[in-house]
């Protein structure tokens, strides 16, 4: 995590070498740095990126937002989510200057094992179909690509 400055919002400072990894669920307290992180990861913006929309999913799953730590440093994010029926990934990202490493990895088997207390069956990862790394990364991790479905979406409030 980041230390916030007196008189100014948390600085995100990154370091070569990477202390030891320790994965804790996010608070209130982290959605600034998070949102700040997804930024660096260079991931396209979504309509819920946002502090209320982080606000609502830990008012929901207080332990759905997984966060990777290395000493006091926010390195990676993860929300495993849990609807009653499915589990789901999301927003698996990693500060450019601390990937590969195993952040990401050692995120998903931390949102597995979260997601399988749950009682989850089935664990879905949304990943954007241009990405090449990050396809290479879930088939590395286990997971098909589903071919005979198509994701359609539709804002709420539209």
């Amino acid at each position: 995590m980041t230390r916030p400055r007196r008189g100014g919002p948390p600085l995100l400072v990154f370091v070569r070498a990477l202390p030891a990894l320790t994965i804790r669920s996010g608070t209130r307290d982290d959605i600034a740095c998070v949102l700040k992180l997804w930024q660096s990861a260079g991931g396209p913006p979504t309509v819920s990126d946002t502090p209320e929309g982080l606000s609502r999913l830990l008012s929901t799953d207080a332990a759905a937002l997984l966060l990777a730590l290395s000493g006091p440093t926010l390195v990676g994010t993860l929300i495993a989510a849990w609807d009653g029926w499915r589990g789901s990934f999301y927003r698996l990202a990693v500060h450019p200057d601390a990937r590969r490493r195993g952040i990401g990895t050692a995120l998903l088997r931390e949102g597995e094992r979260h997601l399988r207390e749950r009682r989850a069956v089935r664990l879905t990862a949304v990943v954007a179909d241009d990405d090449p790394v990050a396809l290479g990364f879930w088939n590395a991790a286990g997971y098909e690509r589903q071919r005979d479905r198509t994701r359609f979406v539709r804002l709420a409030d539209g």
